[in-house]
């Protein structure tokens, strides 16, 4: 089933120049770039965005990361485009990332970990809506 789903190249992997190498992978991976756009994340954006880990012990230095640079935002598509991105991208802990992963080769920590993609089809619609209109 062909799906879309949003790729978020966050402000670390920015600064570090890291754009390119990215879209690459997702290149490589089979993934249509649909949509470009890049986005300096305010207060209320990002709390409109991250409102499901609101009150969660990361929240605070999530947001406050999340406002400190340009983030870029890819709208992507491909069959199983949201499984296959997490895969593509690895996984949030270290400990767990396959070593070829977006994160394994450019996370700095586990919050300014590279890149966030869409966990689930409502996520993907309600993200891609807040990024995109």
């Amino acid at each position: 089933m062909i799906q879309t789903t949003l790729l978020l190249i966050k402000p670390n992997a920015v600064k570090n120049k890291n754009i390119g190498d990215i879209i690459s992978i997702i290149e490589k991976d089979n993934f249509l770039i649909k949509d470009i756009k890049l986005i300096q994340f305010d207060e209320a954006l990002i709390n409109i965005f991250y409102q499901d880990h609101l009150g969660k012990p990361f929240f605070n230095e999530l947001t406050k990361f999340m406002q400190s640079d340009i983030t870029i935002a890819f709208k992507l598509e491909r069959e199983n485009a949201i499984a296959e991105l997490r895969k593509v991208n690895g996984d949030a802990n270290p400990i767990n990332r396959d070593p070829s992963s977006i994160r394994a080769l450019y996370a700095d920590s586990v919050t300014a970990n590279a890149v966030h993609s869409s966990d689930s089809e409502s996520n993907a619609k309600r993200e891609l809506a807040i990024i995109f209109g």
